[in-house]
């Protein structure tokens, strides 16, 4: 199966809870994408194209891990472009939260993406079609920064909305409620 196919499932999969936001009509918009451009999973695709992130938690210290990335100087969770040896939306989510924080042993919370989002970006790539996860940190993580981020840090729940975009805080917002 494709990387294109495995998304086409995990988002036909994907049942969002939340009856008056914009996850449904996000998940179709997705879809439709795909179906448009057998290229929509790739940065080459000038329409836009799927991403993978992952907020890294540690819910025992109720903490999130944050990147303040590199281009554009944003405290956000881990994520980014998927590469041709992900075979999954979900390998790819683990993959880039992994190189990004630095911490091995990360876990996929269950139940697939967490949210949806979309979200403008420079050319060429004019759109991020992000499918959002959540990444449970082990016992005892110790992150360590890439050199796409300028400073990794763990912060509080309460925190977030204070250093972070709302797409991160609904994102932390759906990840709790899923824990």
């Amino acid at each position: 199966m494709s990387l294109h196919e495995d998304a086409i499932l995990v988002l036909k999969g994907y049942a969002p809870d939340d009856t008056h936001g914009d996850q449904a009509e996000l998940r179709q918009a997705y879809l439709d994408h795909l179906a448009r451009h057998g290229d929509g999973m790739w940065k080459a695709c000038g329409a836009g194209h799927l991403t993978a992130s992952a907020l890294v938690i540690d819910p025992e210290r109720g903490k999130v891990l944050l990147t303040l990335h590199r281009k554009l100087r944003m405290w956000l969770q881990m994520g980014g472009h998927c590469e041709e040896q992900d075979a999954t939306l979900e390998a790819a989510a683990l993959r880039e939260a992994t190189e990004e924080s630095g911490i091995a042993g990360l876990t996929l919370l269950s139940g697939g993406p967490v949210r949806l989002d979309r979200h403008p970006i420079p050319s060429p790539c004019n759109w991020h079609l992000d499918v959002q996860y959540a990444a449970l940190a082990p016992a005892g993580a110790a992150e360590r920064i890439s050199e796409e981020s300028l400073e990794l840090r763990w912060f509080g729940y309460e925190d977030v909305p204070g250093v972070a975009d709302t797409s991160v805080v609904r994102l932390l917002e759906a990840t709790r409620a899923r824990l």
